[in-house]
């Protein structure tokens, strides 16, 4: 089974986030994840951020081993382009284009069909839940002493105090 996560209009040219994409296809998710890690680029937190989310996804949503998983596609698309104008000499302007992304991971099985057991909660929590919801009908006990009072005295002594001979 494949699980796709997107992230949209990342404020980072397409051809910058291509270079650290292609590296990670094919590869497995924890790996891939220890690679980027340290690796030196703009857009690695970025796609670290997305395969944790995607990881995460898989896990929670579908009951997947994240050991069994490999990234089987990323895809970077153009996204929206911001049109900007810088001043040049003479009271003219030229068009600055601050370029977006779109990516697209797409995670999928090694071993097909191997699912996490889904741990379900004990009966005994939900009555204790009941238990609780009763008691908060009553009122809250005030506690009148607040604590034991330490005193710095025996502190500023030892500070102060001289040697005698």
């Amino acid at each position: 089974m494949q699980t796709v996560t997107k992230l949209n209009n990342l404020r980072l040219a397409p051809r910058k986030v291509r270079s650290v994409a292609n590296l990670l296809k094919g590869k497995d998710v924890l790996a891939a994840l220890d690679q980027l890690e340290f690796f030196v680029k703009r857009p690695s937190p970025h796609m670290i951020k997305l395969l944790k989310s995607a990881l995460a996804n898989a896990e929670n949503n579908f009951h997947m081993v994240k050991e069994n998983l490999y990234i089987k596609s990323i895809l970077v698309n153009e996204g929206v382009k911001l049109r900007r104008f810088e001043p040049k000499g003479f009271g003219r302007v030229s068009p600055i284009q601050k370029k977006t992304s779109l990516i697209t991971v797409v995670l999928d099985e090694k071993v097909a069909g191997l699912k996490r057991t889904v741990k379900s909660k004990p009966e005994h929590v939900h009555e204790h839940k009941v238990e609780t919801e009763a008691k908060t009908d009553k009122k809250p006990e005030i506690k009148t002493e607040i604590g034991k009072k330490v005193s710095k005295k025996g502190f500023v002594k030892r500070i102060f105090q001289r040697k005698t001979v």
